[in-house]
């Protein structure tokens, strides 16, 4: 018997296994085919606004997907970098042949876990018990926890004009019967369409037409072991066009043949931020132009990727739009766009651990979930994993605060508000990003990966010790002074800084914005002895001081709520004076803390206040 089942072997599968197996747990990872391991059907990319941050706490926490995205990216490039930490994120171009290639070689070479290619048919009961899945063939192979991360392939159906098959993303079988089964074991689904673009022929594209888009020329990283990093002898650039209005006369006079203007029955509600360039059409025709990306695949590949024009349009009008745009007037197109219909669960049915509200033992991750992209997916996986590992120790499961990650954010919103279209990682869903920043994944995770055993302690010695001269620098700064001495006032007057007036600690003035950490270093005559990531933390933690202040005193106020916690055995139906919306989600969601009931929609302040004085009397 196995102590974990994985079904799927996308983004969220492959950190689950790994995640277990190397928490000690006999690991079995099935998936249709293993060559397709953490494939990228869609953008060959990993990172992005919200999503870079994500893969750096994954890597902090323990996973593989930064290291990963290291070892085989084409491209990096540091996001907004002329705006403030908060927003600031890294973007990787991937090898899509070399990614899933270097995912399958670590999850062959992972101890205690065993992989099968087949597909999982449902889940298998003992006495009501989950006791493992039944695979197409019939066999049952027995387990005492299963995580189900099947992507966008329950019960796919992939749309091109009025054409629909029923596969998987690039062409691959889809998952027939697990979405029926999981419904009538209590789970409800819904469907979900998302869509991706052509590619198109390198050799067919005259670039010469394009804006080039070069990255920063490899020196960042997204995981914290930096052995991983790939140093390439070229750069791969990206290319930017816009669509012309010839491409706008194509579509709109081709819209009914659009699978989803067409006339076919689309159950699915498709990406608010990414959507068809149809779609884009009729709901901005204000807007002259729309951009697109030309990014490369794989160097192994004379294929490039046409981001930003997904469409399910049929195949004659492909031609002519992608012909329509410049620098694509004679490309050849390598495979069609098409969209793509799947059944995903209702998140809401599930704890924050990612555990099942109707069955024991049961996990969901990943694109099932309702989320869109990699690394929503890989993040969820990660934590399903763990979860998972703790379950099968008895012991408490991790559940990241708002305040803590982009993965709490992430995780909290899906069980608590649910989704009806693919959910994406925004910036802006994050009350708290100042202090969820891509720079400080590694202070703020770290602790809890060590404490799981997936941080090795050679590994959590370097935090250790970057933690520590961080720490001892600012102390420092905070404790020494300059005063305006001849030599300091010729200083500012030679870099053209504003001067001091009176005595001033070298941490008050490292918060000015035209102060950097090399002029402190310069002014107080003294050598620091720490590197740029730490000069980094210590200028973002003065520059930053009353704002991160403001929102750690907020954060601990959401702490306190999330600190009381709701039995999961309470009948609201019995509280007093509940708002009847809010008593119906109340009973279905079954929040853990006041904190997540008072996040949930139809939940008003009121209610929490009645929610409050039920606790005091269910207590006594």
């Amino acid at each position: 018997m196995y102590d974990a089942i994985i079904i799927g072997g996308g983004h969220a599968g492959n950190e689950a296994a790994i995640a277990l197996a190397k928490l000690n747990n006999k690991t079995l990872l099935v998936t249709g085919n293993l060559k397709m391991v953490s494939f990228m059907p869609c953008n060959p990319s990993i990172g992005g606004p919200a999503k870079g941050t994500l893969v750096r706490e994954i890597d902090a926490l323990g996973g593989v997907m930064g290291k990963i995205a290291d070892k085989t990216t084409l491209q990096m490039k540091m996001l907004n970098k002329s705006k403030g930490p908060a927003v600031r994120a890294l973007r990787a171009q991937s090898d899509k042949l070399e990614y899933p290639k270097e995912m399958l070689k670590t999850l062959e070479s992972t101890r205690n876990l065993d992989l099968l290619e087949t597909y999982v048919k449902k889940l298998y009961f003992e006495k009501d018990i989950l006791s493992g899945v039944v695979l197409e063939s019939g066999e049952i192979i027995k387990s005492k926890t299963v995580i189900i991360t099947t992507g966008t392939f329950m019960d796919a159906k992939v749309l091109v004009g009025d054409q629909s098959k029923s596969i998987g993303p690039d062409k691959q079988k889809a998952s027939i019967g697990l979405s029926e089964h999981l419904r009538e074991i209590g789970h409800d689904t819904f469907r979900l369409k998302t869509g991706t673009p052509a590619r198109i022929k390198r050799d067919s594209v005259d670039f010469s037409k394009m804006e080039i888009s070069t990255g920063d020329g490899f020196i960042h990283h997204f995981s914290f072991e930096k052995e991983h990093l790939r140093v390439l002898d070229k750069e791969w650039p990206c290319y930017l066009i816009h669509t012309q209005p010839k491409t706008h006369e194509i579509i709109n006079v081709n819209l009914n043949k659009s699978a989803m203007y067409g006339g076919q029955v689309i159950e699915g509600v498709g990406p608010r931020y990414c959507p068809s360039i149809e779609d884009k059409l009729v709901r901005f025709k204000d807007k002259p132009r729309h951009q697109l990306f030309i990014e490369p695949e794989s160097r192994s590949l004379d294929e490039v990727y046409l981001q930003g024009f997904s469409t399910s349009m049929p195949h004659d009008v492909q031609e002519k739009m992608v012909h329509s745009l410049p620098g694509l007037e004679n490309a050849v197109i390598a495979k069609y766009a098409y969209a793509i219909e799947y059944d995903a669960i209702d998140a809401r049915s599930l704890w924050p651990s990612l555990e099942s509200k109707h069955i024991e033992n049961l996990f969901f991750a990943g694109q099932v979930n309702g989320t869109s992209g990699y690394e929503e997916a890989a993040a969820q996986g990660l934590m399903a994993g763990i979860n998972a590992a703790l379950k099968l120790k008895d012991k408490e499961p991790l559940i990241l605060r708002r305040d803590e990650a982009y993965i709490g954010v992430l995780i909290d919103d899906l069980v608590t508000k649910g989704t009806r279209e693919p959910y994406r990682m925004l910036t802006s869903r994050a009350e708290f990003r100042l202090l969820l920043r891509h720079d400080n994944a590694d202070l703020r995770l770290t602790e809890y990966g060590h404490k799981l055993g997936l941080i090795t302690n050679e590994r959590y010695q370097r935090f250790i010790s970057k933690s520590e001269n961080i720490y001892n620098t600012i102390k420092y700064l905070k404790s020494h002074f300059i005063t305006p001495t001849e030599e300091i006032r010729t200083y500012f007057d030679n870099n053209h800084l504003m001067k001091i007036k009176g005595k001033t600690s070298l941490f008050d003035l490292l918060k000015r914005q035209d102060i950097g950490f090399k002029d402190v270093e310069k002014l107080s005559d003294k050598e620091f002895l720490i590197n740029n990531e730490e000069k980094e933390q210590v200028e973002i933690k003065c520059k930053y001081d009353g704002y991160i202040k403001k929102a750690i005193s907020q954060a601990k106020k959401l702490q306190k709520e999330n600190n009381i916690k709701l039995p999961k055995n309470i009948d609201y139906n019995k509280v007093n004076n509940l708002a009847l919306e809010a008593r119906d989600k109340l009973n279905k969601i079954k929040p853990l803390t006041i904190s997540q009931a008072s996040r949930i929609s139809g939940v008003n302040p009121s209610d929490i206040q009645m929610l409050l004085i039920h606790l005091k009397k269910y207590e006594t």
